[in-house]
């Protein structure tokens, strides 16, 4: 199936190029680990893998599992792609659970962080390369990153396919190879990744069972919802990954 970026011929040299990352990532291997949001981001990573790697095995990175409107993306894409998604708790949920983020803390717990899920996955699919959808654009902190590795960080066993793309050229490929990405974006801007007052307000009032979900994992997440209206802000960490 060819790859569509939806240019006009000036630009396809540009739109080559950002083919490039993914490209040479295929001639290392035939197999990858693909983390998978449900946002633009990895919505365009996965469909890349799927159509330049034979097998492609997908993890999902939840903090509450079984959210509908994360079911719902998750399951669109076990269907379009034929795969059957590894979905596993995030590993920031050990932090939120130790010191007590809207919960009680239980220091007791271990501390799990990204460099763990990785080498559990690896082991899982007995595969070593892991490609999400950092982007170099994204901030400071992953410009840093990229420049420092390119779009193949041969040390880490990673791979970015969309080390240098744009915003615009992600929403490019979403509408030409017509993607979906997670349903609560459209209410919050971008896939659950927080548990901030703004966020948790708005699952509340667009998928209040799936905030009753929340509520049971995280039993004083009340406190964010009250933060949110008397400041407008919180500063509970957003997931990354």
């Amino acid at each position: 199936m060819p790859v569509v970026l939806a240019v006009e011929a000036p630009d396809r040299l540009v739109a080559e190029s950002l083919l490039s990352a993914i490209q040479r990532q295929a001639r290392l291997t035939d197999s990858v680990i693909c983390f998978y949001s449900g946002g633009k981001d990895s919505a365009v990573t996965l469909d890349l893998c799927a159509r330049h790697f034979q097998a492609v095995h997908v993890v999902f990175m939840y903090q509450v599992p079984g959210l509908s409107f994360q079911e719902e993306i998750l399951a669109w894409a076990e269907s379009r792609y034929g795969v059957e998604i590894y979905r596993i708790p995030h590993f920031e949920l050990s932090d939120f659970y130790r010191v007590g983020v809207y919960c009680k803390p239980d220091p007791s717990l271990p501390k799990v962080v990204v460099s763990d899920i990785y080498a559990h996955v690896r082991q899982a699919f007995d595969c070593h390369w892991i490609a999400a959808g950092e982007r170099a654009k994204d901030s400071i902190v992953r410009n840093a990153m990229i420049k420092r590795s390119g779009s193949i960080d041969q040390k880490r066993g990673r791979f970015y396919p969309l080390a240098y793309w744009s915003k615009e050229a992600v929403l490019r490929y979403i509408a030409a190879h017509r993607l979906r990405v997670s349903p609560e974006s459209k209410v919050l801007g971008h896939s659950f990744r927080s548990l901030a007052g703004k966020d948790i307000a708005a699952i509340k009032r667009h998928y209040p069972q799936d905030y009753d979900k929340i509520a049971q994992a995280f039993p004083e997440i009340g406190a964010a919802l009250a933060r949110e209206a008397m400041y407008g802000e919180d500063e509970v960490p957003k997931r990354h990954g």
